[in-house]
């Protein structure tokens, strides 16, 4: 079962492994989502895909996608979506012992320290939250800064947010919109909520000229310093919303890092190779990005969570495992 926000990516991802495997696989795309996957399907048979080997249903996940998860029929479930879905999944395959593996979403922090490359570090972070108008998983929605650079180093984040532009994807801009209706009033009202509560809004991006009222935009927005315990610092957003936070040492860094619900990504911006491995082996995370960050990486890189995001992992060579189990044979020889 596959999102909306990257059909092709996702379907490719575990469908390649499952085959790969010998399975043979049925998808339920996204209801916001899924004439990708069916074209691509399309393609499959035109390339001579053998019959029953992929199948495609699509439909809302209330109706499809419970049928599926709980139908007897099925050795294996991937779920990518919200932890509460997930919960949902989870209890579906369990009824006939079937194992799965959930990607949940996170509330990634980025983690910059006083001896960081902010030059380098700067536009990396930047395009962490703004990707797919942040619409990602593994967006780096956290910004944590060592006190000693904290207004130096959030004011030049600000700057390019001020710079960022959102438009129609034919714009070719920073920013696109929100999937739906639905999506655009939950970052809208975060956003306002935040504004209410007295939180600082820093800097924000600007909608492209002429684009229609009607339309899901969500100009970027830089709020901080936001207090640990507030929503915008804890709660998967999955919009243009960076919080930026303060923390003192190497210690509190991680306390901060670890502190939300979620595990999935996390970056480390330091020059220090032995805080480096410190902070990569404390983080509660699925993966670490050490003075990069690749919201997800490449297929080669094992990619799930830990806590509320989810276990089990996609892509790499893990994903193999995952998609099959282990016979032991004993024979015996006179």
């Amino acid at each position: 079962i596959i999102p909306w926000n990257y059909p092709a990516q996702m379907m490719g991802r575990t469908l390649a492994p499952a085959l790969a495997m010998g399975n043979a696989a049925v998808v339920k795309p996204s209801e916001d989502a899924c004439l990708t996957t069916l074209k691509l399907a399309e393609l499959a048979m035109e390339a001579g895909l053998p019959p029953g080997v992929l199948n495609i249903v699509t439909g809302y996940g209330a109706e499809a996608g419970a049928a599926l998860t709980a139908h007897p029929g099925i050795h294996f479930a991937t779920f990518t979506g919200s932890p509460e879905v997930g919960m949902q999944v989870q209890q579906a395959t369990a009824r006939n012992h079937v194992p799965c593996v959930l990607e949940l979403g996170g509330k990634s922090p980025q983690i910059v320290f006083d001896d960081a490359d902010l030059a380098k570090a700067a536009p990396i972070i930047v395009r962490a939250i703004v990707q797919n108008a942040g619409q990602t998983c593994s967006a780096g929605s956290r910004l944590l800064v060592q006190q000693g650079v904290y207004d130096r180093f959030v004011e030049t984040i600000a700057h390019h947010f001020s710079a960022l532009r959102v438009g129609t994807p034919e714009m070719d801009l920073d920013c696109g919109p929100m999937i739906n209706a639905k999506q655009h009033a939950r970052v809208r009202a975060f956003i306002a909520s935040a504004i209410e509560q007295g939180v600082p809004l820093l800097a924000e991006g600007k909608l492209a000229e002429g684009l229609s009222p009607n339309g899901y935009f969500v100009a970027p927005a830089l709020f901080g310093p936001v207090p640990r315990t507030h929503g915008l610092a804890c709660q998967e957003i999955f919009g243009p919303v960076l919080s930026a936070m303060p923390f003192t040492d190497e210690e509190d860094a991680v306390r901060l890092a670890n502190a939300t619900e979620y595990g999935l990504v996390a970056g480390v911006w330091t020059e220090n190779g032995s805080r480096q491995s410190r902070m990569a082996r404390r983080i509660a995370s699925g993966q670490v990005f050490i003075n990069c960050y690749g919201a997800g990486g490449g297929v080669e890189l094992p990619f799930g969570g830990v806590k509320k995001s989810g276990y089990g992992r996609e892509k790499g060579l893990l994903a193999l495992e995952e998609m099959s189990t282990t016979k032991t044979i004993v024979q015996h020889y006179e």
